[in-house]
């Protein structure tokens, strides 16, 4: 099996790959002396135009007037110098590239100039020589003045309309995306109304009742240690830090960018393990935490999860623990963050709340799009969840 090469050159490098071809290719066909009227023009005469001829490709693309109107003068030169194809060739190449490269008033003044010129040689041929010979000369010229003129014309016709179709095409995936955006803008705002029109006033309502209900108990002179007095506290702190909370989730969604919404950090987790405490007194819960290794620093998406496991897990004991200690345990290692919370076991058939298996759900999700691992069932006679963290953020791998 071949093997196919594909050379890549410069626009610089094609330029002087041109000039060179065209001046070896000429120098060999003058070595053969194979140019008009060989046998009465010195062939060094012949060099001359060819060699103007190539020096003038070097600058096809930078200087596409110039090189065209001094590769004329050189042309005309050459037809009485002894006639080479290359230097024919070469001068056809710099009306094509003066067309390409040049401007549309460029491109417009070769289409009069060529077939001006195509139409007086052959009407002065006409007139002092052969209908057949005026015919050849008119064929000639077309090819050496037109044909190139008119090659680069179509040629930079179909660049533009290319171009135009790409910078459409870029317009059009703008405006998608700003569309896409301003979508994404306006459910967000959807969001935002239906958390704060139904969630916070709910929770506002709560923190409301239950302040009230503290105020009810104190003019009933009741104890700071009466279980409903513990009960309503607990109660209010949780609505008050879950509105708060919520408010922050309902301006990063009406703003639209994260440096609005402060994240919680496992800085907070004493505040939370206390809060699970107060709660879980009445039900015989007992909390305990412990961590292993140096925490270090953590990226934003990787603490939010882990605190976010460590809140969920905590919730599910108060929820469906017997009575006993909930032991949550952090281990920090070099490439990983560990998170086990374990709580008695209560089997058979548990209480059915609203949003079920929802918080498991959660938090493997959370660790899956981390890269990192979860479960969460029995384990030795008591409920166990663990969720292993890569402490920087990879890709998920499907299973």
């Amino acid at each position: 099996m071949g093997s196919v090469f594909k050379l890549s050159l410069t626009p610089r490098q094609e330029d002087r790959a041109i000039a060179a071809a065209g001046l070896l290719g000429g120098l060999l066909l003058i070595a053969f002396r194979a140019y008009d009227n060989s046998g009465a023009i010195p062939p060094w005469l012949v060099v001359l135009p060819l060699a103007a001829t190539a020096a003038l490709e070097l600058f096809r693309r930078s200087h596409p007037v110039w090189t065209v109107s001094l590769g004329g003068l050189v042309f005309a030169g050459s037809v009485f110098a002894g006639s080479l194809i290359a230097t024919v060739l070469m001068y056809t190449d710099l009306l094509y590239a003066a067309v390409l490269y040049g401007s549309p008033r460029m491109s417009r003044i070769l289409h009069l100039t060529g077939i001006a010129s195509t139409i007086v040689l052959s009407s002065l041929t006409f007139l002092y020589g052969t209908v057949s010979a005026a015919l050849l000369v008119a064929v000639v010229c077309a090819l050496v003045f037109l044909a190139p003129v008119w090659t680069a014309d179509l040629l930079r016709e179909h660049r533009d309309k290319a171009e135009t179709e790409r910078l459409r095409a870029e317009q059009t995936a703008l405006l998608a995306e700003l569309d896409r955006r301003e979508a994404v803008v306006a459910e967000r705002a959807r969001m935002a109304r239906e958390l704060h029109d139904v969630v916070a006033n709910h929770l506002s309502a709560i923190a409301i009742h239950a302040t009230g209900a503290q105020s009810l108990a104190r003019r009933q002179q009741r104890s700071q240690e009466d279980p409903l007095m513990a009960a309503m506290a607990v109660i209010r702190e949780n609505s008050v830090q879950g509105l708060a909370e919520m408010r922050r989730m309902i301006g990063l969604l009406r703003a639209g960018a994260e440096g609005s919404y402060e994240a919680p950090k496992l800085d907070a987790l004493d505040t939370l393990l206390a809060q699970a405490g107060a709660a879980g007194r009445e039900t015989g819960l007992a909390f305990e935490a412990e961590e292993e290794g140096e925490r270090g620093e953590l990226s934003a998406p990787v603490e939010l999860a882990a605190y976010r496991i460590v809140q969920e897990s905590l919730t599910n004991a108060l929820k469906h623990a017997a009575p006993g200690t909930v032991r949550l345990r952090l281990a920090f290692r070099p490439e990983e963050v560990e998170i086990v919370a374990d709580n008695p076991y209560r089997p058979g058939e548990a209480r059915v709340l609203p949003g079920a298996r929802a918080g498991l759900v959660g938090m493997g999700e959370r660790a899956g799009l981390l890269g990192g691992s979860f479960e969460a069932g029995p384990h030795d006679g008591r409920w166990r969840v663990r969720a292993v963290l890569p402490r920087e953020p990879r890709a998920a791998e499907a299973s």
